[in-house]
């Protein structure tokens, strides 16, 4: 997740061609279900995560971090996202999964996803079933993320933490594990040429510009899936 920088645009950032990207295949339908995704974490496919490291560019001590990929079970699956507030230290006013630094209390990574989108959106950890984990993300700022992949039952009521979240919102799983709908981007600031992926979602008559470490995780996902 790219941080955004003075009179800087992800949006305009050059889309790079891939002829690979091209060839590539949406997800399996079947496992864009919660039985497929059940059986697909009891006996996990070989596969090569694409994308491990940013590069860095922010100079600050690593900490560990969890996400939650929180999967809600209507007629189709789909992903609930945040829109970061514009007043946050790092990623302000960006898309991202809910979650966060892990603390001290927590057990493990899965304990502090569930507990930050609990912090963040209200999201009632009794709803969430785990599934798995995905690959560690390592972000341009040192954020160490571990990716907790959960089943939502619908029924919930979400209040976002106006501190944290400017809003939440749902994409269908489908579209974003479609690589038609993933965007590659090069952008050199200061000598330095970094790449990262965009998914952008048209909500109504409003764009979601998913980009950065969310996308990156997604995209990992989508690998995963299309093992």
């Amino acid at each position: 997740m790219t941080q955004v920088l003075p009179a800087f645009d992800p949006r305009l950032a050059p889309i790079v061609a891939d002829e690979a990207d091209a060839l590539l295949l949406p997800a399996q339908a079947q496992r864009l279900t919660a039985d497929g995704l059940r059986a697909l974490f009891a006996n996990p496919p070989a596969w090569t995560p694409e994308l491990h490291r940013e590069k860095k560019f922010a100079d600050r001590a690593p900490a560990q971090a969890a996400v939650l990929i929180p999967l809600v079970m209507r007629e189709e699956l789909t992903l609930i996202l945040t829109q970061r507030t514009a007043h946050l230290s790092t990623h302000s006013g960006q898309i991202a999964l809910p979650g966060g630094k892990l603390d001290p209390d927590d057990a493990d990574a899965t304990a502090a996803a569930l507990r930050e989108a609990h912090e963040e959106i209200g999201l009632p950890p009794e709803r969430v079933e785990v599934l798995g984990t995905l690959p560690i993300y390592v972000t341009g700022t040192s954020f160490i993320v571990t990716p907790v992949v959960g089943l939502v039952q619908p029924g919930f009521e979400l209040v976002p933490n106006p501190h944290e979240v400017d809003d939440v919102f749902e994409v269908p799983l489908a579209y974003l594990m479609n690589p038609l709908h993933h965007r590659r981007h090069s952008h050199a600031f200061e000598g330095v040429v970094r790449e990262w992926y965009s998914m952008p979602y048209l909500d109504g008559d409003r764009e979601r510009f998913i980009w950065g470490a969310t996308a990156g995780m997604l995209r990992n996902f989508y690998r995963m899936l299309s093992a």
